[in-house]
């Protein structure tokens, strides 16, 4: 009569063997599901909903690509921008991949990759208006500006003539629509942001009239937001950003959408 305790060896062996077998033949799959944030409203050429709700634009190809480098399956999650952060550090999304410029006072919450991005500030007026970005060229105007952005503190930090007269906005295209409308005689925000809005029929009307540079509010550019203390996740997304770039990757999506460097130089 066979031993009962000789065939659970066999077949636990087997198992063992098995289990070996599958692990060598199946391919490797994504490590993790990685819920990555950014602004609910649109902010083209960066990011927007098409109409089958799916998020598209530059930012998402160049996220989507950090995602293939890094092995991981990834899933945009839409946010409020004042509430992102808040979102990321309650768990509720595990990145910022949303043009978050990097800044001392964000870093005192969250940590940031490397930079993936940099483009400057502007002042956006209309053509026929003798605004430009000197503060004193705005004394008395109504200044718009999205709300708990660098441009907002750039905002409030440098233009005391207007500070009583500043607009805040929950998102970039409602601040554009007030400035076409007349409710508001310039806006602050990103340079290229402004582009897709100043090539449209109803930005015709307007330029932008000045740059705006301060390292102390605005940091060295956009890098990937991450929960404090998740250091492993901080290096996997610098890693991704050296490798799309050195594959040429992020050369041929920005292609795609500019004819210039965005990344901004060193």
């Amino acid at each position: 009569m066979p031993d009962p305790s000789a065939t659970k060896v066999h077949i636990a062996n087997g198992l063992v063997a098995a289990a070996a077998l599958v692990a060598i033949t199946t391919p490797l799959a994504a490590t993790a599901e990685l819920r990555l944030g950014l602004d609910s409203a649109p902010y083209p050429p960066f990011y927007e909903a098409n109409p089958s709700g799916e998020f598209e634009g530059w930012e998402i190809d160049v996220g989507n690509a950090l995602c293939a480098a890094m092995n991981e399956e990834c899933e945009w999650v839409g946010v409020a921008w004042d509430g992102i952060i808040p979102a990321l550090v309650a768990n509720k999304i595990d990145a910022i991949v949303g043009s978050m410029s990097i800044t001392e006072e964000r870093l005192q919450t969250i940590d940031f990759s490397e930079k993936y991005y940099n483009t400057p500030a502007a002042v956006v007026a209309a053509k026929s208006s003798d605004i430009d970005n000197d503060p004193a060229s705005l004394a008395g105007k109504i200044v718009g500006v999205q709300v708990s952005t660098t441009h907002q503190n750039y905002v409030e930090a440098n233009f005391e003539s207007v500070a009583d007269q500043v607009k805040t906005y929950q998102n970039f295209d409602e601040h554009n629509q007030d400035l076409v409308s007349g409710r508001v005689d310039a806006v602050v925000g990103d340079s290229l942001a402004f582009q897709s809005f100043l090539e449209s029929p109803e930005g015709s009307e307007f330029e932008v009239k000045g740059n705006l540079s301060d390292d102390t509010i605005f940091g060295p550019g956009v890098g990937v937001g991450i929960r404090k203390g998740e250091s492993e996740l901080v290096e996997k997304f610098n890693a991704a950003i050296a490798e799309i770039r050195a594959n040429g990757t992020y050369e041929e999506i920005s292609n795609r959408y500019f004819d210039f460097d965005i990344y901004g130089g060193s």
